[in-house]
């Protein structure tokens, strides 16, 4: 059996995502992307907006999703000490 991700893994693999598919996504893009359910991608969404990770950009009726310049940066963080985790096999 697998085990569970945690929240900043989820967090990671969110902003992750969002950044191989350019930086600017549909929310249901990031559901698929994220593997959530739509009650849990919610939670997430609100999340990473409050603490500006992401922004909602309205484009012509359409809602997408852009990652912020700080959501940048905590994945760049999240690699670093995943790395060293890793290294000393933690």
């Amino acid at each position: 059996m697998s085990e569970r991700r945690s929240k900043l893994e989820i967090v990671y693999d969110i902003l992750a995502f969002m950044q191989r598919k350019g930086g600017r996504i549909k929310p249901t893009h990031i559901l698929y992307g994220g593997n959530l359910s739509y009650n849990r991608l919610k939670e997430y969404i609100k999340e990473l907006e409050d603490k500006e990770l992401i922004v909602l950009v309205e484009d012509k009726d359409k809602r997408f999703y852009q990652i912020t310049d700080k959501g940048l940066n905590l994945i760049y963080e999240f690699k670093k000490i995943k790395e060293i985790t890793d290294a000393f096999g933690l």
